[in-house]
């Protein structure tokens, strides 16, 4: 195959890849896993109205490698019929009680769609996954409802845009900063997911009161006004 055959393949991959939907569904973009359950059910739905699907899931630690412990995904394979509707159970192994109970842990979930074998010769078949991430929050840091936890973060600016620092329990991700509230988010920001108890740099400009966007539980994005005194900045007001 030549070069420009080869160039070829790639961009109709490609092309075709960005037209196709996923069949197989998740109803959520992130999974809290709250520690005082045994087990958490997820809805998983076959958008396609014609062919049935299996839907394969599994878990990965935070460094993206599939384990089978101490979150166990039941059913591992199942097959979803068209237009229909399931469910995906996350149960807690022994083993869960070796996490840190003072903090979140993060895994991720996936999700991947396996269509039926074509009767048709030379097609080509495209099986999509999801991958969102699973927050396991231990039982003993259960937040109190309607707290907005990361109204506790600090930034500190720094020379290419701030650090931020988490000081709770609990994983932050920050998606963009701007200099009011309702400004666009800049395309070439790079979000940032701030693990409990710690810091992370943030590259952006320096603004007299940053607006900071979130991502809450719930796949929300709420706004945070900062104010600020000298390089420290704190929590003003929610937008």
């Amino acid at each position: 195959m030549t070069l420009l055959n080869k160039i070829a393949l790639f961009c109709a991959i490609t092309l075709a890849t960005n037209a196709v939907q996923a069949a197989i569904t998740l109803d959520r973009t992130r999974v809290i896993y709250d520690g005082q359950n045994k087990s958490i059910s997820l809805n998983i739905s076959n958008e396609n109205k014609q062919l049935p699907y299996l839907a394969q899931a599994w878990i990965e630690d935070a460094q993206q490698q599939k384990i089978t412990s101490p979150l166990v995904v039941t059913p591992p394979v199942q097959r979803v019929e068209p237009g229909a509707r399931s469910m995906v159970r996350i149960a807690t192994a022994p083993e869960i009680a070796k996490l840190p109970q003072d903090r979140e842990s993060l895994f991720y979930f996936n999700l991947r769609e396996i269509p039926p074998r074509s009767e048709k010769p030379n097609v080509m078949q495209i099986a999509l996954q999801t991958k969102v991430k699973l927050f396991y929050r231990p039982q003993a840091i259960t937040p109190k409802v309607g707290e907005v936890w990361q109204e506790k973060i600090i930034l500190h600016k720094t020379a290419q845009g701030y650090r931020v620092e988490n000081p709770t329990p609990y994983y932050v991700t920050v998606i963009g900063i701007m200099a009011k509230a309702g400004d666009k988010i800049a395309n070439e920001f790079d979000p940032v997911m701030v693990a409990p108890k710690s810091s992370a740099e943030l590259k952006s400009g320096s603004f007299a009161a940053p607006v900071l966007t979130f991502i809450n539980d719930y796949g929300g994005r709420p706004e945070l006004t900062f104010s600020c005194s000298g390089d420290r900045c704190q929590f003003a007001k929610t937008v």
